[in-house]
C-alpha cells in the first residue's frame, strides 16, 4: 500500500500578500476572492491540492494586521485560528516587505508551528533584490523550515512549492474527496465572486463597508438562477453602488456573472439588489445576521 501525506496548511501574511493568488494558482482555477487591494479575504476557507497521491488542505486566511474595527478584528482572530489549527503554515513574505513584518508573526505564531517562508511578487524587482532579501531572512534560517521564492507570472513552478510543503505533512490518507477542490459551498464562492465584483469597480472605502447576502440559488436545466443582496451601511454607499441609472450595479453584476459561468460552465442569470443596514462593520449583532460568528 503506498504511504500518503495529508495535512492542514495555513497560507499566512499580512494583508495583500498575495495570498488568494497564490491559492487559485496552485489548484488552476479561481475559486478564491482576489483583490489588489488590502483585507479583501474576511473568512478562512478551505482549498485543497492533489500532489500525486497526497492531499494539501490549504486554509486562505485574512491578512495579519491589528485594527479597532469589529469586522477587521473578526479577520484577525480567523488568521490566528489557522495558525493554531494546521500541520504547516505557509508564511507570504512580499519581496519589498520590511522584515518587521516576519517578526510580528513569528511573535503571533504561539505554538511555534513550523513553517516555510515563502518571498512572493519577484516579478516586481530584479533578481540582485530578491538575493539581497534572501539574505536579510537568512538571520531567521533556524525559525523557517525552507526559504523560496515564487513568481506567479515566470519562473518557480507549482510543483515545487507543492513538493516541498509536502514534505513537512503527516502520514495520512486524503481527508476529502480527492476530486473537489475546496470545502467552501457554492453559495460561499458566489458571495466571494459578487464581492469582489465591487471591489473592482467601486472605488475608495466603499466596498470595505460591503458585504453579500445570497438570497436564492436556483438550479435549472439550462440556467442557474441567483438572487443576492449587496450590504452597505449609508445610504450615499447605496446610491454610488447602483450608479447614474444602474450603471454601476450592471457592471457589478456583467462581473461576477461572468466569473460564476466560468467556475460552473453553465448560464447564469443574476439579480442583484442592495440594502442598508447601518453600522454592520461595528454592530456585532449584524456581524453574526451576515455569517461572522465570534466565539
Amino acid at each position: 500500500m503506498i504511504e500518503t501525506k495529508c495535512g492542514f496548511v495555513a497560507t499566512v501574511g499580512r494583508p495583500n500578500a498575495g495570498k488568494s493568488s497564490l491559492l487559485n494558482w496552485l489548484v488552476g482555477e479561481k475559486i478564491t476572492m482576489v483583490s489588489h487591494k488590502a483585507n479583501a479575504t474576511r473568512k478562512r476557507s478551505n482549498v485543497i491540492v492533489m500532489n500525486d497521491d497526497d492531499q494539501i488542505v490549504f486554509i486562505d486566511t485574512p491578512g495579519i494586521h491589528e485594527t479597532e474595527k469589529l469586522i477587521n478584528q473578526f479577520m484577525l482572530e480567523e488568521a490566528l485560528k489557522a495558525i493554531g489549527d494546521c500541520d504547516l503554515i505557509l508564511y507570504l513574505a512580499p519581496v519589498t516587505d520590511k522584515v518587521i513584518h516576519y517578526e510580528n508573526f513569528l511573535e503571533k505564531n504561539k505554538k511555534n508551528t513550523k513553517h516555510i517562508l515563502l518571498l512572493t511578487k519577484t516579478d516586481f524587482v530584479s533578481q540582485s533584490e530578491v538575493f539581497e532579501k534572501m539574505e536579510e531572512y537568512k538571520q531567521f534560517e533556524d525559525k523557517y523550515e525552507s526559504l523560496m521564492t515564487v513568481s506567479i507570472k515566470k519562473g518557480r513552478k507549482q510543483r515545487d512549492i507543492l513538493d516541498e510543503i509536502v514534505k513537512h505533512l503527516p502520514v495520512s490518507p486524503p481527508l476529502f474527496d480527492t476530486e473537489i477542490m475546496t470545502t467552501s459551498h457554492l453559495r460561499e464562492i458566489y458571495k466571494e465572486f459578487i464581492r469582489e465584483s465591487v471591489f473592482e469597480n467601486i472605488s475608495d472605502e466603499i466596498p470595505y463597508e460591503t458585504d453579500v447576502i445570497i438570497e436564492k440559488v436556483e438550479e435549472k436545466p439550462k440556467v442557474d438562477v441567483i438572487k443576492a443582496t449587496i450590504v452597505v451601511e449609508k445610504s450615499t454607499q447605496k446610491g454610488m453602488i447602483i450608479g447614474k441609472d444602474g450603471a454601476a450595479i450592471k457592471r457589478i453584476g456583467l462581473n461576477a456573472r461572468k466569473k460564476i459561468e466560468k467556475l460552473t460552465g453553465k448560464k447564469v442569470y443574476l439579480e442583484l439588489f442592495v440594502s442598508i443596514k447601518k453600522g454592520w462593520t461595528k454592530n456585532k449583532d449584524s456581524l453574526k445576521e451576515l455569517g461572522y460568528n465570534f466565539d
